[in-house]
């Protein structure tokens, strides 16, 4: 019994002296946690308030300076110039009579009757046509162009007659001679009326290929009554736009040679044609007012 209480009070020792060792480590670690906890809040308010508040501007020494720019000098100021007296412009020279783009040797203007024969050696590139017709090549593009303008007037003209060689022309004309000696001419008679109707060989236009019978289709005799066909009255009003002339107008056989002949055109460009239908002059007295400019 007596060692029952000795073992019981050595125990209650044992308690005591543990209670008072964690008793002297409790105060230094909570005394610990105290200042760890106390550091952090601390710590924490300073990094909040650096945050909330806004950055201060650049010191004066930290600006970037703005660099100055440079006035830059006025131009001198020019003085105006002193006012120039009037003075009335040139009166212009006079137009020439002529209109100096053409001349009587122009190609188109070639002068071919019984004066003047066609030159020796006279050749042209020719256009062939239909039903076995040529035409000078460089008057085709116009010719075209008029016979389209005719037609598309509700008109049928129809050329019947173009370029010639030699030997058709001298066939013609002996034919010509001769049927006129049938009808009791003498020979002559013949050949001076003949040269009248029918070109002497070598005196032809139809021979340069500038020349043309054109006829109306519902008429095709070659007399005056021609000139009452509605191809006719067109031809006679519009061919000047195209480059081509009535070559033997009424009125002026004793200029030409050749009779009337409201069928017979010439190409002549289109600007000698204008000035020939304005003055009323045929192929002759045209190159002889040429001439005279």
């Amino acid at each position: 019994m007596a060692r029952t209480n000795e073992s019981s009070n050595s125990l209650h020792t044992h308690r005591r002296r543990c209670r008072k060792r964690v008793r002297r480590t409790r105060w230094p670690l909570t005394l610990f946690c105290m200042c760890f906890i106390l550091s952090a809040a601390v710590w924490a308010l300073h990094a909040a308030k650096a945050v909330s508040v806004p950055m201060s501007p650049l010191d004066p020494s930290e600006q970037l300076e703005e660099p100055e720019i440079p006035e830059v000098p006025k131009a001198p100021e020019v003085p105006e110039p002193p006012e120039m007296p009037e003075i009335d412009p040139p009166a212009p020279d006079p137009l020439p009579e002529d209109p100096g783009t053409i001349s009587p040797d122009d190609w188109q203007l070639l002068l071919v009757n019984r004066w003047n024969p066609i030159p020796d050696g006279y050749s042209s590139e020719l256009t062939q046509l239909k039903q076995g017709h040529a035409v000078d090549a460089r008057a085709y593009q116009d010719l075209q162009e008029m016979m389209d303008a005719c037609r598309a007037a509700g008109l049928d003209p129809k050329i019947c007659s173009s370029y010639r060689t030699q030997a058709k022309q001298q066939e013609l004309y002996e034919n010509k001679i001769q049927r006129l000696m049938d009808e009791g001419y003498s020979y002559e008679r013949a050949v001076e009326e003949a040269g009248t109707v029918v070109a002497v060989p070598g005196t032809s236009e139809h021979q340069t290929g500038l020349a043309l019978d054109i006829v109306d289709a519902s008429y095709q005799h070659l007399d005056e009554a021609q000139e009452d066909t509605q191809v006719q009255q067109w031809l006679m009003e519009h061919s000047w736009e195209y480059g081509f002339v009535l070559r033997y107008p009424n009125g002026k056989s004793e200029t030409t040679g050749i009779i009337y002949e409201p069928w017979h055109y010439r190409y002549v460009g289109r600007e000698a044609a204008r000035e020939m239908t304005e003055l009323g002059l045929c192929l002759e007295e045209y190159v002889d007012w040429l001439s005279a400019q």
